[in-house]
Order: structure tokens, then C-alpha cells, then sequence
């Protein structure tokens, strides 16, 4: 792997953290308002744990993306199926 590789791949990494990033604090933010929404407007139906479970099963399905499975579907998983894909259709027949 050359050097330019490499930095395209940091720099995947890197727009890849920053995105998640940024969903977390957009959905700290966001709950938070609407928790002070729900109590302030009514105290007798939480409403508010619905929506942030609902939010939260994507949050952890991004930070799965990003922090567990990180090559799942990514560009350098799309070329090693491309070359796979490539070299089984270029085999000769089996007989």
C-alpha cells in the first residue's frame, strides 16, 4: 500500500468518525430538548423514552459501523468483492 493509499484511507476513517461525531451530539442535544419539552408540558405521559430508544437503536447500529465492523461495506471491501467476483467469473468451466 503507497503512501497516497494510505492517506485515503485515514482520511475515510477520519470523515467516518467525525460523522458519528456528530450524531451522537446532535442526538445528546436533540433528547435533551425533548426531555425538558415532555416534562415541561406534560408530566403524567413520558413520551420522551420512545423517542430516544428509537433514535438510540440507530446511534448504536452507526457506532457499530464505525468502531466494530469498520470495513463492513466499505470502498476496500467493494474492490476485494470486485476482484473476487472478477477472478471467479474469469475461471474456465468446470466440466
Amino acid at each position: 500500500m503507497d503512501e497516497q493509499e494510505r492517506y485515503q484511507r485515514a482520511k475515510r476513517r477520519v470523515e467516518s468518525l467525525r460523522g458519528f461525531y456528530r450524531h451522537l451530539t446532535v442526538f445528546v442535544l436533540v433528547n435533551a430538548g425533548l426531555i425538558a419539552l415532555n416534562l415541561l408540558s406534560s408530566r403524567h405521559g413520558l413520551w420522551w423514552p420512545w423517542a430516544t430508544f428509537g433514535w438510540g437503536i440507530g446511534l448504536a447500529a452507526h457506532a457499530a459501523n464505525v468502531f466494530v465492523f469498520p470495513d463492513f461495506l466499505s470502498p476496500e471491501w467493494e474492490e476485494r468483492k470486485i476482484k473476487e467476483i472478477m477472478e471467479r467469473n474469469s475461471a474456465p468451466p468446470k466440466p
